[in-house]
């Protein structure tokens, strides 16, 4: 941990947050249990001591295992987080029989145009109950694996005010998708979804498709507006 929040004070954040996958993931990826989290928050709590000029935030991916929206991280437990993230994942223990059918089903969907469309409405509801059932602050690299409508999915977000991310790890997403978003009420955070501190921070990839869909600044909610401007970003970025 304390590698990661080095790494994000050397490329200047003011905030960094600390997350991993809720246990509804298969092949070993995130917490095996809720406990793990409580052991992360007694890592952050020792590195917010020793590094109080940058806030450290705990946060966890739930995951998506219902189309109904069901979450991995029941509701009592998600005030034990500082941030909620949560996203459709395939490879995930599904809630129920049809559920784990539908979500999975995505995993041939995106080699057969057939099956995708038709698992678009499911994927859509299930995404969109989670953000009605639930208090999610970022939905995860929408549409990456799975097949949404992201209007919907955007006027979703824009009216429970959850922020759609902008993953530069994945890079799925393009300026026409992020278009379609914005003007449905969306409104964005960057997210560089860093697996090693090496990749902590990393925002460019991001910043300059939301320039290239005509985004503002004030629509990217860890965006510094007020310290920078797109030339300024450009520069840095393009170097």
């Amino acid at each position: 941990m304390e590698d990661n929040v080095r790494a994000a004070l050397d490329v200047g954040l003011q905030a960094i947050a600390i997350t991993d996958h809720g246990p509804a993931n298969l092949f070993g990826v995130g917490v095996r249990d809720l406990s793990v989290f409580r052991t992360i928050r007694d890592e952050i709590e020792v590195c917010q001591t020793r590094f109080p000029q940058i806030k450290i935030l705990l946060g966890v991916e739930a995951n998506i295992i219902g189309i109904d929206g069901t979450l991995d991280i029941p509701h009592d437990a998600l005030t034990d987080f500082d941030i909620i993230l949560a996203g459709l994942h395939p490879l995930v223990y599904p809630a129920n029989l049809v559920s784990g059918l539908a979500i999975a089903g995505n995993l041939v969907g995106k080699h057969w145009q057939w099956l995708r469309s038709r698992l678009r409405p499911f994927n859509t509801k299930a995404v969109n109950s989670a953000l009605t059932r639930y208090p999610i602050n970022l939905l995860t690299h929408p549409g990456l694996h799975v097949n949404i409508d992201t209007k919907k999915v955007a006027e979703t977000c824009a009216r429970v005010g959850t922020y759609m991310e902008i993953n530069t790890s994945h890079q799925h997403i393009t300026s026409d998708y992020l278009l379609i978003a914005f003007q449905a009420g969306a409104r964005f955070m960057i997210g560089s979804d860093a697996h090693t501190p090496l990749r902590v921070g990393e925002a460019g990839n991001g910043l300059l498709l939301a320039k290239a869909a005509g985004i503002p600044l004030s629509a990217i909610c860890n965006a510094s507006p007020g310290q920078e401007t797109w030339s300024r970003i450009e520069k840095r970025y393009r170097q």
